[in-house]
């Protein structure tokens, strides 16, 4: 029997231990702990974000036997420094709950003294960032070792906000507060990752992070999420095979149709397609080309921002929308470009670039995203 498909799984240490399937991305691991320095990584939603994050915690926390077999492994394996266990804060905000107003200072405490109580750090009376800095200063006082910094989509409590100016504006001002209290604490600080859906807010959150380096459109680490064909034939053959056999196909006429309804995104202009995992994962599961990444990995509010844009709908099918590198690479802080986020959150894709004029093509990525956005279109037209 076949390892599980690990449809809603995020945890590395749970996938590697309970028998789920885990497609190797351990090197891209191995460059980005070697590289040394701050990163921000932007992908659309249900893109293999939290993954990623969980299998660099499992990396700074030592966990050596969940690797046993992956890549890193190997390249680690002459390097007498791998596999030391660092303190790890690892901050998720997927449960803040946009309905309440103190909701993200909720989230902030409830993680903070999770750790305080860790490292026997005292927090009374103390503001969210100075407890952040205590605690740095605590951790490498007990372990010897600096800290390692993950934040898993930082901008959901900014998204979920959008259409609530006030509380947009408080939580912004309180995640400013929180990381701008590491600006001069590099000393205490290993290594730094933080992910997101939308780039638009980093700039200024984050700018007590030096030289925080973006990897979203980089050749390097283009295929870091998603699943490319190779990866495909590697690991997932026997259940392309069967979900072929189910539907009375050919392998080959699978494999096409697999990949016209959920491949074809493109995070830089010569990289490999990349195939959206959890639709994929969901099809292969189903044994059905049916429509599982919209329902649950796209904001709400995107279809509507499109629509008071006043989009000719025509210019997302005849591969007449451009952008330059200043909408897709250099966002303006507050500024909802209706083109920066739909590429953003995952419903247009680069489909071509002109090196002369340096500007990108884009299309949408597959069916699945192409139907789903203009049913989503017509709803809030009526």
């Amino acid at each position: 029997m076949g390892k599980k498909l690990p449809i809603g799984i995020q945890e590395f240490e749970k996938l590697r231990t309970d028998g789920f399937l885990y497609v190797d991305k351990t090197e891209y691991v191995y460059q980005l702990v070697h590289e040394n320095v701050p990163y921000y990584l932007s992908r659309p939603g249900r893109f293999g974000k939290s993954l990623l994050l969980s299998t660099l915690k499992a990396y700074w926390e030592g966990k050596r036997e969940l690797f046993e077999g992956l890549a890193i492994e190997r390249l680690e394996k002459d390097h007498p420094e791998a596999w030391k266990s660092y303190p790890v804060f690892c901050f998720d905000f997927h449960g803040v709950n946009d309905r309440n107003g103190n909701a993200l200072e909720d989230s902030l405490h409830t993680q903070l003294r999770r750790w305080e109580a860790q490292y026997h750090c005292e927090s009374a009376g103390v503001h969210f960032g100075e407890r952040f800095q205590n605690l740095l200063i605590a951790s490498r006082k007990l372990t010897g070792l600096r800290s390692v910094i993950l934040v898993d989509d930082y901008d959901k409590p900014l998204m979920d906000a959008v259409n609530q100016p006030d509380l947009y504006k408080h939580n912004k001002e309180v995640f400013q507060g929180f990381f701008s209290t590491l600006k001069s604490f590099d000393e205490y600080i290993q290594f730094v990752f933080i992910t997101g859906v939308s780039k638009i807010h980093h700039a200024s959150i984050f700018s007590g992070l030096n030289q925080l380096r973006d990897i979203s459109m980089t050749r390097q680490y283009a295929e870091i999420c998603g699943m490319t064909e190779k990866e495909i034939d590697e690991y997932l053959a026997d259940q392309v095979t069967a979900v072929a056999d189910e539907l009375h196909m050919t392998v080959q006429e699978c494999r096409c149709a697999l990949r016209k309804q959920y491949g074809g995104y493109h995070f830089h202009p010569d990289s490999e397609g990349v195939y959206n995992p959890y639709s994929f994962m969901g099809a292969l599961l189903n044994k059905d080309f049916g429509s599982y990444w919209l329902k649950t990995g796209t904001p709400a509010f995107v279809a509507e921002i499109v629509r008071k844009a006043q989009f000719d709908v025509r210019i997302f099918m005849d591969q007449t929308m451009f952008a330059g590198e200043s909408v897709l690479k250099n966002y303006t802080d507050d500024f909802l470009d209706p083109v920066s986020l739909l590429y953003q959150t995952g419903y247009l894709t680069i489909t071509d670039y002109d090196h002369r004029r340096r500007r990108y093509t884009l299309g949408f990525p597959n069916e699945e995203v192409r139907r789903g956005f203009l049913e989503s279109l017509s709803h809030t037209s009526r």
